[in-house]
């Protein structure tokens, strides 16, 4: 069991949302105490260096930076760092993504008090904490991956449209003639094809081809 008050790190790059957490999670001091707040990942690998919280409770988003690499980063440093998401994002494949990053928890800011420190507490203990309504998508979701009636590259975090983009990178299309196929706008295209660089930890489409090769995504 972690000694409490559990001390947190807030990291969202809202300054609004900072304060209403602030002032939400201030009615429990006895259970959680916040010793700092960060409004970007910069900040925020700074204060978890100098001040050691327990967890950060970070937003998936944070500006023009991620929030996963965020956790990714300090989960390098130190693999017993416990990183909760908070965030608004309720689609399950970021939820895939930060589990594979190694986050402790995944959670929807329509979270009231009481259920946020709860679930904090047993993040803390190293119980891994979902939102239940995404983990009961998430589950049917696992359930037809297993039927065989999902998407190829569900499994490494990647939404069915950028599935889809990358089958056809893979096939040799360019851009143009991918948003032309896929009846989608050319920024489109170049915004799901960053995406997807990101999610699979690549910097060109050179290496997302190769990855999707080695991981047999399309055969």
């Amino acid at each position: 069991m972690s000694v409490r008050p559990v001390r947190i790190l807030l990291v969202d790059d809202h300054e609004m949302v900072r304060q209403g957490l602030k002032a939400m999670l201030a009615r429990y001091r006895d259970d959680v105490v916040i010793v700092g707040e960060a409004g970007n990942a910069e900040d925020a690998e700074r204060l978890v260096a100098a001040l050691g919280p327990e967890i950060v409770l970070c937003d998936v988003r944070l500006g023009n930076a991620s929030g996963l690499d965020l956790a990714k980063s300090l989960l390098q440093r130190d693999a017993g760092c416990k990183i909760v998401i908070l965030t608004v994002y309720d689609d399950e494949q970021y939820l895939y993504q930060a589990l594979r990053v190694g986050v402790s928890g995944y959670l929807l800011k329509r979270v009231d008090g009481a259920e946020l420190v709860g679930h904090l507490l047993l993040a803390a203990d190293g119980h891994i904490v979902i939102d239940p309504m995404l983990a009961g998508r998430a589950a049917t979701s696992a359930a037809r991956l297993q039927a065989g009636e999902f998407w190829p590259g569900a499994r490494l975090g990647l939404s069915q449209r950028e599935s889809e983009v990358l089958a056809l990178a893979v096939s040799g299309m360019t851009n143009r003639a991918i948003a032309a196929r896929l009846v989608i706008g050319d920024e489109t295209v170049k915004s799901h094809i960053s995406s997807l660089y990101r999610k699979l930890e690549v910097r060109d489409r050179a290496g997302a081809v190769a990855v999707a090769m080695r991981e047999g995504l399309f055969r």
